[in-house]
């Protein structure tokens, strides 16, 4: 019994690993969307006064999540993954995940993977411009969009830890996810 659990334990623990590899085969060939959580942020509800516009209102990066995105960034370039254009949501922990990762002059604002509005049928919309965004790329090398873990349950169904990546590819409405990547 003791000798199931361990081997039981030892495997759920191992897991990310190779689903972390198959992900960074699939960016080194360029040609991909990466759907990418922020990074580490503090608190877990946004404040009661929140605004898009100003980033005192909301929960920003925490220090340990402003090392995670540089980190993020490195670990990219170290692999040989080519980043060809990067959205961002304009939550400042997204934007400032997107822009320690791969530089300022590289990040776009892309309204639609801000959090779902509240209006199901903006909601929708927001989602499926999203959807069109990813269908519609070609690059030779990859997309990023940096988001947060609302929009990435609303158009993959999955979640993802925070600083944590899904390869992604449009389906009719939503994306599927072709890979992850793990950043510890």
């Amino acid at each position: 019994m003791l000798r199931t659990f361990i081997i039981l334990a030892a495997t759920l623990l191992a897991a990310p690993a190779p689903a972390t590899e198959a992900g960074w085969a699939l960016l080194r060939g360029g040609g991909q969307v990466v759907l990418l959580r922020h990074a580490y942020a503090l608190g877990t509800v946004e404040p009661p006064n929140f605004d898009i516009e100003k980033c005192n209102t909301q929960r920003n990066l925490s220090e340990r999540g402003r090392h995670q995105a540089r980190r993020i960034g490195s670990l990219i370039a170290a692999r040989g993954a080519p980043v060809e254009k990067v959205l961002s949501s304009r939550l400042c922990r997204a934007l400032d995940t997107a822009r320690l990762a791969f530089g300022t002059g590289a990040v776009e604002e892309f309204v639609p993977l801000d959090p779902p509005p509240e209006d199901e049928v903006a909601a929708r919309a927001s989602l499926l411009e999203t959807v069109e965004a990813v269908r519609a790329y070609g690059g030779s090398g990859n997309m990023v969009l940096v988001t947060d873990l609302a929009n990435i349950k609303a158009l993959t169904g999955r979640s993802a830890r925070e600083g944590e990546a899904l390869i992604v590819a449009p389906d009719e409405e939503s994306l599927v996810v072709l890979g992850r990547i793990v950043f510890n």
